[in-house]
């Protein structure tokens, strides 16, 4: 056996090993090579395989019959942008006259076999121009966020989506959103990530856990009001709302309508005032709604007084600069009046293993039936797996990479010194105490009552 064929030999060895075993280094280190000469041969034949090229128009027909030469061949999409990236290949493609976006769409499963790739997602960049995701491997099964992550004010990375891009969290673009997923679903790891995102920017934290206290009291040095009943949530809840009464008071003393003042210049929301004079923007964390919806009284009114609340944040909350984290098991018309109404006001929606249809549709049933067919097909084996989506129709397979619970604590506690305090909830700001043998335990603040 000679020393090429040795060298050979271990190559491939080496490049099966790491396919099977780390396919991230093997797709960097073997496959975007091997990957990019399949597409680039095959192109032509797949696309007219999958019925994605249009036939010679019929000034070049006449040219050909003119000159006596062959009859020209049926063209595909041109390639206008080509880019291998660290999960997989994006291809930039400008439709021929006569196509459609959807039809790129509905072949995404044929092109996925054809180029011999793990998946293959489209979306419409602008008219007649579609791009092609291509991922080399299951780039969910072990969640690797990127290196490089385009963070800015309100927008968190949260997880990453089945094409290798990374989903965010953007409260300026989407305010309020509903997590729903059933027990041990992955639903507290990725309100983890939501935190320990958040841990770092200048927000102010506010919790209302009602299972004692066991999910958020853990990161409370980065809290600035926690609750862990009903009743308690009742009064944070009315100081929130107390809150945003004053930010728009505030608003309409700086909105600077004059005619001198540029349209661009006119106060509408907190982002809109000097930074000076901005507010401290919110976000409120509920970590399971049925707990403070759920009432056994025909007319409970802390149950209406806690709806209403929520309902009045969902609504006006936005310009304020207070945004809604709701998160439960279930979230339908069973929980009470007012529920739907407050569902109809969350428009990021992300649904984790459920038990049942029902609990999908309660997520996207107004949004895409496709997305409640991806999140009831869940396996229960994938924790943290989910479908996220939005108003406008569009959804994801995403997967928020495994925090413990250790690690949100100590990312909390180490931007302890960027938790606001908050005059409205100073009687809701849980109490922090340390001692050699408890670095952190923590006792609920009661409400100050008159």
């Amino acid at each position: 056996m000679t020393t090429f064929t040795v060298a050979l030999v271990l190559v491939v060895a080496a490049a099966g090993l790491l396919r099977w075993r780390r396919p991230a280094w093997y797709w960097l280190t073997f496959g975007v090579t091997l990957a990019t000469l399949r597409v680039l041969v095959r192109y032509a034949s797949v696309m007219d395989a999958c019925g994605l090229t249009v036939p010679p128009s019929r000034w070049r027909l006449a040219l050909a019959r003119v000159t006596n030469r062959p009859v020209p061949v049926s063209r595909p999409p041109r390639i206008l942008r080509f880019r291998p990236t660290r999960t997989g290949l994006v291809l930039r493609l400008g439709l021929r006259p006569g196509q459609d976006a959807f039809d790129v769409a509905a072949a995404s499963d044929r092109l996925r076999h054809s180029f011999s790739m793990y998946g293959v997602t489209s979306r419409e960049v602008r008219s007649g121009v579609v791009e092609l995701r291509m991922t080399g491997y299951d780039v969910l099964k072990r969640v690797q966020m990127p290196a490089k992550l385009d963070t800015r004010l309100m927008r968190v990375p949260v997880a990453l989506r089945e094409d290798g891009s990374v989903h965010y969290r953007d409260y300026r673009a989407i305010p309020h959103a509903l997590t729903l997923g059933a027990t041990e679903s992955g639903k507290s790891v990725y309100q983890r990530n939501l935190v320990a995102g958040l841990a770092s920017l200048d927000v102010a934290l506010v919790g209302i856990d009602c299972k004692q206290g066991v999910e958020l009291f853990p990161l409370a040095r980065r809290f600035s009001a926690l609750a862990d009943n009903p009743d308690t949530a009742a009064d944070l809840l009315d100081a929130l709302v107390s809150r945003m009464e004053g930010v728009y008071q505030l608003i309409r003393a700086e909105q600077r309508i004059t005619a001198a003042v540029p349209d661009a210049e006119i106060a509408a929301d907190i982002w809109d005032l000097p930074a000076h004079l901005r507010p401290v923007p919110v976000v409120v964390l509920v970590d399971e709604v049925a707990e403070l919806a759920l009432s056994t009284k025909k007319n409970d009114p802390r149950r209406d007084r806690i709806i209403k609340a929520l309902v009045r944040l969902a609504q006006l909350g936005r310009a304020a600069g207070i945004y809604l984290e709701i998160c439960g098991q279930r979230f339908g018309s069973e929980l009470g009046d007012g529920i739907t109404m407050l569902r109809a006001q969350l428009t990021g929606r992300t649904a984790h293993r459920v038990n049942d249809e029902t609990s999908a549709k309660m997520a996207f049933g107004d949004i895409s039936p496709d997305a409640v067919l991806a999140a009831i097909q869940i396996p229960a084996g994938l924790r943290g797996l989910a479908v996220a989506g939005d108003s406008s129709g569009g959804w994801h397979r995403i997967r928020a990479p495994h925090t413990s619970l250790r690690q949100a604590v100590n990312t909390c506690n180490r931007y302890a010194d960027r938790t606001p305090a908050l005059p409205e909830l100073a009687p809701f700001r849980p109490e922090l105490t340390s001692s050699s043998e408890a670095p952190v335990p923590l006792s609920k603040t009661a409400p100050v009552t008159a």
